[in-house]
């Protein structure tokens, strides 16, 4: 099937903790030939999403910073301890997100040089090539441009290899599959998930009333630059009758969003079977992970936090009281 965008609804329903299983290395070399259009499209879809993630994350520090000012006056040490904790977590935050907005804009200026050396020579060989080859200066120069040529593109190569693991991680998370009156009672479907090398198998059953029931339920993709997310999904009907449903190809780089989002991919060419995936944009790579997300599921699950407290802090204790917090 031709190429299948994600249609994506907006959800705040954070995940829970992702399992990684890679079935090989995810690491994939530097490209041969480069990619300067596709990259462009990821660049600007990769910076609306830091500036998203930047705009929740501001927006969330006003929002603690208004209520420590409400509650100094009247409130438990604790409370606004607590307070003042979530408020410097969320602005070192703030400046990591910052720090790797600038260094992802310094590659891709540096890419954009190569970019612009690399069209110079281009136009070099062709000019020296339709001219007449026979001086020795004209051989030197076509031959000093096309290495010049060879070099820029193994340059632009290598920095669209740096800028891709600069994309952070992308948590998938299974809701199941949506058939209408396709889905029955016992049916069985297998989902197969590539994404360069990256590979994610998932078995599941359809039971009584809906439910469904699947092997496995999380994945965590590392972005890619180039390649597409390729869903296959399969209905195993016996042992040698597997009947293929559908097999399509979605875009990505719609997914770099601050908040998780559910999507829905149409399977069929009739759109009656879609798979739901909820998913969610990490900024950062797993070698961060442990820190950001700390972070950014405290900042995300603040509104539900503070929303017992109902806009107003306890009252100050008494003195007797006060020998309890010492």
């Amino acid at each position: 099937r031709n190429l299948s965008p994600f249609t994506p609804t907006v959800s705040r329903k954070t995940g829970s903790r992702v399992s990684r299983m890679f079935s090989m290395s995810h690491k994939s070399p530097p490209p041969k030939v480069p990619q300067p259009n596709r990259l462009d499209d990821v660049y600007e879809a990769l910076k609306k999403g830091l500036t998203a993630y930047l705009e929740v994350h501001q927006l969330e520090l006003e929002k603690l910073s208004t209520q420590i000012r409400e509650s100094k006056r009247n409130s438990r040490l604790g409370f606004l301890y607590d307070l003042d904790k979530q408020v410097k977590s969320i602005e070192r935050f703030l400046r990591r997100l910052e720090f790797h907005a600038s260094k992802i804009d310094e590659l891709y200026e540096a890419y954009c040089i190569q970019r612009r050396l690399r069209d110079g020579a281009h136009n070099m060989v062709k000019a020296y090539s339709a001219g007449s080859p026979g001086s020795r200066e004209a051989r030197e120069s076509l031959a000093e441009a096309n290495k010049g040529y060879k070099e820029y593109t193994e340059n632009m190569c290598l920095l669209e290899n740096e800028l891709e693991s600069q994309l952070g991680e992308f948590h998938v998370r299974m809701k199941g599959l949506a058939g209408f009156a396709r889905l029955c009672a016992g049916d069985q479907y297998e989902i197969f998930m590539k994404y360069g090398r990256q590979r994610w198998k998932l078995r599941g059953r359809i039971e009584v009333n809906s439910k469904q029931v699947w092997d496995s339920e999380e994945m965590v993709f590392l972005p890619l630059v180039t390649e597409f997310l390729s869903i296959k999904v399969t209905e195993l009907k016996s042992l040698a009758n597997h009947v293929v449903v559908g097999n399509v190809s979605c875009e990505t780089k719609d997914l770099f969003a601050a908040l998780p989002q559910v999507v829905a991919v149409d399977i069929n060419d009739l759109g009656t079977l879609k798979l739901s995936l909820e998913v969610t944009w990490n900024p950062f790579d797993k070698d961060d992970q442990p820190s950001a997300a700390s972070t950014v599921n405290k900042a995300s699950t603040v509104n539900k936090r503070f929303s017992t407290y109902n806009q107003s802090p306890p009252d100050t204790p008494s003195l007797r009281e006060q020998a309890f917090y010492v």
